[in-house]
């Protein structure tokens, strides 16, 4: 099955975090863990060395793009199955951030895998809210709560009109 953001339309494949159409974003890949019924979705990434804070330890402003980017996968993997679509099979609906908080539980060890689940805890028509969990050797660093809403039709727009 295929990554989330793999299905997102080329006109919204672009984001620095998720876009598999930018060449030098992060790619962060999503896959819905849970097929047939909400349940959530799991990304796993590996900092490279120049994604520092200080030596040893992961950037906090990375941490944050990558549960951002997470959550809109997240999100829409939720609406898809709320809408009787299966994640990571049929055309991914775009969402945006319209909140993200992230809290810092403690360092976020640099050199490790990271492993992200994101799960819905509410869903609706045009929002949904996600909690997200950084793990890195099977301990949580880092979590975020996103409210994600489906692309504006003013964004849309404007997309559509710059011909990206």
């Amino acid at each position: 099955m295929n990554a989330l953001q793999d299905l997102y339309p080329d006109d919204y494949a672009h984001c620095y975090g998720c876009g598999r159409l930018n060449s030098q974003g992060l790619h962060v890949k999503s896959e819905w863990d849970r097929e047939g019924k909400v349940g959530g979705a799991v990304a796993r990434f590996t900092p490279a060395e120049y994604h520092l804070a200080m030596p040893g330890f992961v950037y906090g402003g990375l941490l944050a793009s990558l549960i951002d980017c997470h959550a809109m996968a997240t999100a829409a993997g939720a609406s898809m199955v709320a809408a009787g679509l299966t994640p990571g099979k049929d055309p991914t609906p775009r969402f945006v951030t319209a909140s993200l908080q992230v809290d810092f539980a403690r360092p976020t060890p640099a050199g490790k895998q990271l492993v992200l689940r994101g799960e819905p805890a509410q869903v609706s028509d045009r929002k949904v809210v996600v909690q997200v969990q950084v793990s890195a050797d099977g301990v949580e660093c880092v979590r975020g709560r996103v409210i994600a809403v489906r692309l504006p039709d003013s964004m849309a727009a404007a997309i559509d009109r710059s011909g990206a």
